[in-house]
């Protein structure tokens, strides 16, 4: 009986994924029906060899990468009023970053997911429109010492974003979903389609449509 051929990469092994032009580490090999398969900087996808090059071996194009530390203002649970929202509280369900980068310029926008604490209906809204009104840990002693209602469960409407709330609101969302869409296309990953959806709610909440002729593909 032949010897196992032995893995080309070893943990630790700096390499570049050539598929995608980025470097990383080998942090994790799998064999899988007599094939090797690597783990790189612990994602969850697994790459084969002949996709993977050790560094110093690699000619072609490398796609620069950097290390983004983000600060989150707000947490889960966390109760906040939105600016344009002002008789209103909501709360923190979800968050997400958005990095923008061109030749001269960059940023990163962290967009905060609420739902209204009276009605539960659905908004989103910049870090910088948001204000804490309680912690998680507080929200509902809170709730309770001033005797807000919630709401009974019902179908969740969308607010509109006070980020839109101009004459390029439509536009805006037009530009997003597709951006969302080609995201899908190129990933076919499900948090891309729910985010097409969620645009999809907020057009026609603005636009007062009831049918499904935005979106469909």
């Amino acid at each position: 009986m032949g010897k196992r051929k032995l893995p080309k990469f070893n943990t630790g092994d700096t390499v570049v994924v050539t598929i995608y032009g980025t470097v990383g580490k080998v942090t994790n090999i799998k064999l899988l029906e007599g094939e090797y398969l690597y783990e790189v900087n612990e994602s969850e996808g697994l790459f084969k060899e002949d996709c993977l090059r050790l560094l110093d071996e690699y000619d072609g194009y490398l796609l620069e990468q950097e290390q983004i530390d983000i600060e989150y203002k707000f947490l889960f649970g966390d109760l906040v009023k939105v600016k344009g929202y002002d008789q209103d509280i909501f709360k923190i369900v979800g968050f997400r970053t958005e990095i923008w980068r061109y030749k001269e310029d960059s940023w990163e926008d962290v967009i905060y997911e609420l739902t209204r604490i009276t009605d539960g209906e659905w908004l989103e809204a910049d870090e910088d429109e948001l204000t804490l009104i309680a912690d998680y840990d507080q929200a509902e002693t809170y709730i309770k010492k001033y005797g807000i209602m919630l709401p009974a469960k019902k179908n969740q409407a969308v607010l509109p974003s006070p980020r839109y709330q101009d004459d390029n609101y439509v536009d805006r969302l037009l530009d997003h979903y597709n951006d969302y869409k080609a995201l899908y296309y190129l990933f076919n990953d499900k948090k891309y389609k729910r985010k097409m959806n969620s645009i999809v709610d907020q057009l026609k909440s603005h636009l007062g449509l009831n049918s499904d002729v935005i979106g469909k593909d």
